[in-house]
């Protein structure tokens, strides 16, 4: 990321990968709920409901909230942390934390980066974490989009028991189910977040009109969720869709999108645009904003460490 001093001491490949990880932690505990406000908004009438669920209507981001807190209880707005949990430390460590060097890499170390190499490294650190942390993201939409039905039963009973359950009845590779359009989402995705965040820094920075501090990071992180929420909409939605989908409803995620274009519009592209909006941004604000501190904490800490007197 842009912003620091010849002064300073660049953070460590190390201290960027961890760091980034830790950062979208932190964010995940806070904007989980609007996470799963915005699942249940997009899987939303791809089906009817299973016999003996709780037949619910969502409106609304916080109208989601409010339903699923008196149908299900307040803990069902964060059924699946702890595979989104698994899945930050993996998939935004590789995304996050290795952007910086994957732009050295297609700048060939020089520091203009051009929007190309920006862009270029954004869709390969992207790809890159959809391959290590597809399983997670599969489990954790799983759980997020499973209904309490009346006699209390639930698909899958704790997070382990999810992996091995779809790896015992979908094959090994129900747990990649997706991974396709979660790569294509996840290029859109990290090029709009870490390319937005990047260009607006810098420019913020270039003409002085905010320090490299908090409210600089705060600013550039919410042009980045807004950003990112207009372009990557529609093909979430998708991924949301096929791989919450049960074996055999779709035939890939193409089909999956056809499907809803013809039985619900065009509109369904963006069901769940609000929550997404306030997910992406806050989960944007509060990730940046700890990422920026984590790494420079960590730098200082280390700096500290070689240099103790």
């Amino acid at each position: 990321m842009v912003g620091i001093k010849p002064t300073d001491l660049a953070p460590t490949f190390t201290v960027k990968f961890f760091g980034a990880g830790m950062a979208a932690c932190i964010a995940d505990l806070v904007t989980f709920p609007l996470d799963t406000a915005k699942v249940r908004l997009q899987i939303q009438g791809e089906a009817k409901p299973a016999e003996g669920a709780v037949g619910v209507k969502y409106r609304g981001v916080f109208g989601t909230i409010k339903t699923m807190v008196r149908t299900e209880g307040p803990r069902s707005l964060y059924n699946g942390l702890v595979a989104g949990l698994q899945r930050q430390m993996t998939f935004a460590s590789v995304r996050i934390g290795l952007y910086d060097s994957m732009k050295q890499f297609y700048t060939r170390g020089s520091e203009n980066a051009s929007i190309v190499s920006r862009l270029l490294a954004g869709c390969t650190t992207g790809a890159m974490a959809v391959a290590f942390a597809q399983p997670t993201d599969v489990v954790k939409v799983r759980f997020q989009a499973q209904v309490r039905v009346a006699d209390g039963a639930r698909r899958y009973n704790s997070t382990l028991d999810a992996y091995r359950t779809i790896a015992r009845d979908e094959g090994v590779k129900g747990l990649w189910k997706g991974c396709m359009p979660n790569i294509t989402r996840n290029a859109i995705v990290n090029c709009a977040e870490l390319v937005t965040y990047d260009i607006i820094k810098e420019l913020i920075l270039k003409y002085d009109l905010m320090t490299d501090n908090l409210p600089c990071h705060f600013t550039a992180a919410f042009g980045a969720g807004f950003c990112t929420t207009i372009v990557a909409s529609p093909v979430d939605v998708v991924k949301t869709r096929f791989m919450n989908s049960s074996p055999g409803q779709y035939s890939s995620a193409i089909n999956c999108a056809i499907t809803m274009l013809t039985k619900e519009g065009p509109t369904a592209f963006y069901k769940g645009f609000m929550p997404s909006f306030l997910r992406l941004g806050s989960w944007n604000i509060v990730m940046f904003v700890s990422y920026e501190q984590i790494k420079r904490a960590m730098t200082r800490a280390q700096q500290s460490w070689e240099s103790p007197f």
